[in-house]
């Protein structure tokens, strides 16, 4: 007999306080149970080891963190009560845009040979694929053309701002991981350290959210050399676009208009063992993404 309904029938001769404990651990078991039936992600304590199904075997993520937001499937950091989300019509709203940018991206006539086409679909090993903060709205059909071997995860910021974000990634097909520079920043950059060595890609703008425009902040740089993985930085070049009036002058471009992708990859270190710096990042990220002609 179900437990629950032996414990209800019974509940004249435990009493009602003991009955509603036992109902109580009764549903948490099962709720265990479907949990481990379906592979789903439980809340880890900060710094556990968690498994987490994928595909045919397990993989291990220590996130340092708390669990995935609702709304997306993301992995946040610790401090759940300062992590902004969105959910309702917003998320309603944001679905209509996500499919709206969707179609528009497939309108692009994307524009690469076949050298720049192997070095944007490269697959080696784990990779941070960079690219310019006023580019991005390319960023979601060049994962979908050329990434399709691994999950892409990006950082986004833990603002109100970023949960708008974080919803709309995880509606293109990106996993947001949430933090920043100046709000949980550390955790987040361990999750993404992880992310990394469990076998997925990650997305960054090193001049983003903020600015200044094409500046490299060293701190990006930080998950490449823990990982010791390579960069595939992404030039993306318009033919006709509007340009917003934002601190990057963000680009949106025209539909069914031309794009010309351009890119390069460099390892996690030089020729002579040194480490990148941010200067040569920033020098090998602005030759492959010229301005388009005002």
């Amino acid at each position: 007999m179900n437990p629950i309904r032996a414990c209800l029938q019974n509940r004249f001769f435990v009493g009602q306080r003991a009955c509603s404990r036992q109902i109580r651990a009764c549903k948490q078991a099962a709720y265990r149970g479907f949990v481990a039936q379906n592979h789903i992600l439980q809340t880890p304590p900060s710094g556990q080891i968690v498994r987490v199904r994928r595909g045919a075997g397990w993989r291990k993520f220590n996130l340092a963190a708390g669990p995935r937001l609702a709304h997306n499937r993301g992995l946040q950091t610790q401090d759940t009560g300062s992590v902004n989300e969105v959910s309702g019509a917003k998320r309603l709203a944001l679905w209509l845009l996500a499919a709206l940018l969707r179609v528009w991206g497939r309108t692009l006539r994307f524009e690469a040979d076949a050298a720049t086409q192997a070095r944007l679909a490269y697959a080696e090993t784990p990779a941070a694929l960079v690219i310019w903060h006023n580019r991005l709205f390319v960023s979601a059909e060049y994962f979908r053309r050329y990434r399709t071997r691994r999950s892409v995860y990006a950082l986004v910021s833990a603002s109100k701002d970023g949960a708008w974000l974080a919803a709309f990634y995880r509606l293109i097909g990106l996993v947001p991981v949430r933090g920043s520079s100046s709000n949980f920043g550390r955790e987040a950059g361990k999750a993404l350290i992880e992310v990394m060595r469990a076998g997925h890609d990650i997305g960054i703008t090193p001049d983003g959210p903020r600015g200044p425009m094409y500046v490299v902040e060293p701190g990006v740089l930080v998950v490449t050399r823990r990982n010791n993985a390579p960069m595939v930085l992404v030039g993306v070049e318009f033919t006709r676009a509007w340009r917003l009036n934002s601190w990057d002058r963000f680009y949106l471009p025209w539909p069914f208009s031309r794009v010309k992708l351009r890119c390069t990859v460099l390892p996690a270190k030089n020729a002579d063992g040194t480490k990148l710096s941010a200067d040569e990042v920033r020098t090998a990220l602005l030759a492959v993404s010229p301005e388009m002609a005002e």
